[in-house]
């Protein structure tokens, strides 16, 4: 994204701290959002930190064949390995650095499950999840999917000590590989000890840090891994320091708010209870399709 600034630095206006937590088949995730009275960070909807987990062989647990509709997500995977069929026929796999786009729109049906390498040979898992809410013109968009390379994501060092990759959005110079429907922006940094990192945000769009790595402050506070960030909406400018010994690492996730009612059960999210029970009804009446079986990888 590219803005005008004053290098307004924006205040902290609240940290949510992540909870542990069991999905799918029953992996381990580390959940800021949505929390307790938190239902969203508008247009933020889910932030899932995938591990770190270690995986004996044999023993690699997924989320099998689920719905979503209504909203888009971004997967990105540090370690491990993860393979992605929908009922639209699309079939990927992540790899270390690797992203995957998929826009759930009017609703499909998909899975995300180790490969049968990772199961047979185990290992750690460690990647993120993120769920960003679309407006009501975009929910019955048809539903899509990328595959994003890890050779794909741009990386830049906007300054001394900082190393950041571009997943989405524009940052520092680079536009990331992912078009999203919602306009948001996705930037991985990492700060050696000692290094600042300060990003542009347009007035009125939400700007939040997720660290999961290392110690840092936000102006006076302190953050530490599983510490998910909100910027009060005054200034320009969005900035974080190592104030640590070791590298820190952040996501930096900002966007512009739907300003729309939102209404949410497990993975559907629609503006009113009547089109949350429309799309209940959609799949169980199979209009969202089935997965077809496909080699394993």
């Amino acid at each position: 994204m590219s803005v005008q600034t004053n290098d307004a630095e924006r205040s902290l206006d609240r940290v949510i701290p992540a909870a542990e937590t069991l999905e799918g088949g029953g992996f381990l995730v580390h959940r800021p959002l949505p929390a307790r009275a938190v239902e969203q960070i508008d247009p933020f909807l889910l932030l899932d930190e995938m591990g770190p987990m270690e995986h004996a062989p044999g023993t690699a647990e997924g989320a099998p064949d689920h719905p979503h509709k209504g909203f888009e997500l971004i997967t990105y995977l540090l370690e491990g390995e993860m393979e992605h069929l929908d009922s639209h026929g699309n079939h990927g796999v992540l790899r270390p650095g690797d992203a995957q786009y998929m826009l759930g729109g009017a609703g499909l049906v998909h899975s995300e499950m180790p490969t049968a390498a990772f199961q047979r040979s185990g290992g750690r898992r460690h990647g993120f999840q993120i769920w960003v809410n679309l407006a009501k013109s975009d929910k019955l968009l048809a539903p899509r999917y990328k595959d994003v390379p890890s050779a794909t994501i741009p990386v830049v060092h906007p300054a001394e000590g900082v190393i950041a990759r571009v997943l989405a959005g524009e940052a520092f110079g680079a536009i990331g590989p992912i078009t999203t429907v919602t306009p948001w922006s996705y930037v991985h940094v990492t700060l050696a000890p000692g290094a600042r990192v300060a990003e542009p945000v347009a007035r009125g769009w939400t700007a939040t840090a997720y660290v999961f790595g290392g110690v840092g402050h936000i102006g006076a506070r302190e953050v530490r891994r599983g510490d998910y960030a909100i910027f009060a909406d005054d200034g320009d400018v969005i900035a974080l320091r190592n104030t640590g010994s070791e590298p820190l690492d952040a996501l930096l996730l900002s966007a512009r708010p739907i300003g729309e009612p939102m209404v949410r059960y497990g993975p559907f999210v629609m503006n009113t209870t009547d089109e949350l029970q429309a799309a209940f009804d959609d799949f169980r009446a199979g209009r969202f399709g089935t997965i077809k079986p496909t080699v394993a990888d």
